[in-house]
């Protein structure tokens, strides 16, 4: 008998044993993700700068290349992948918000697209995080 926790997938497909430990650190990285966010909402800066340039969502993503292999063929993969694929598309996102706004601010809209992108980008955020914690308390892996 293992001692490890058994998780089906929503079709009742076993999945591979996964060690109590490796889901403390997927919790842990989604708690600096979190984190990350709450510093966004009660400071000056966005959501999503406070998401991608602040020291708790770096600190997830090294964790994250870290604890990668070690998470291999279990259901954690997909949360990790999850959580990879949040950071770097957001940092994308605003990259791209930052230099459309850049080449439009001399009409003016530039800071309109500032303030709305930068605001969607936060929402896309929360979404991501919250709901791959939630799937995460479920033991439930993140759809691909």
């Amino acid at each position: 008998m293992s001692e490890y926790e058994i998780v089906t997938d929503e079709s009742g497909v076993r999945l591979a044993p996964v060690p109590p430990s490796l889901i403390t650190v997927t919790r842990v990285v989604y708690a600096l993700h979190a984190l990350s966010i709450l510093i966004g909402v009660f400071t000056g800066a966005s959501i999503a700068t406070a998401f991608v340039f602040g020291w708790p969502s770096i600190i997830a993503v090294i964790i994250n290349y870290v604890e990668r292999s070690d998470v291999r063929g279990t259901y954690l993969d997909s949360h990790f992948s999850w959580q990879i694929r949040t950071f770097w598309y957001a940092l994308l996102w605003i990259i791209l918000v930052w230099l459309l706004g850049l080449l439009l601010a001399i009409f003016l809209i530039g800071f309109a697209i500032w303030i709305v992108g930068f605001v969607i980008l936060g929402i896309w955020v929360c979404y991501r995080i919250i709901r791959g914690w939630m799937r995460l308390s479920d033991g439930l892996p993140m759809p691909m």
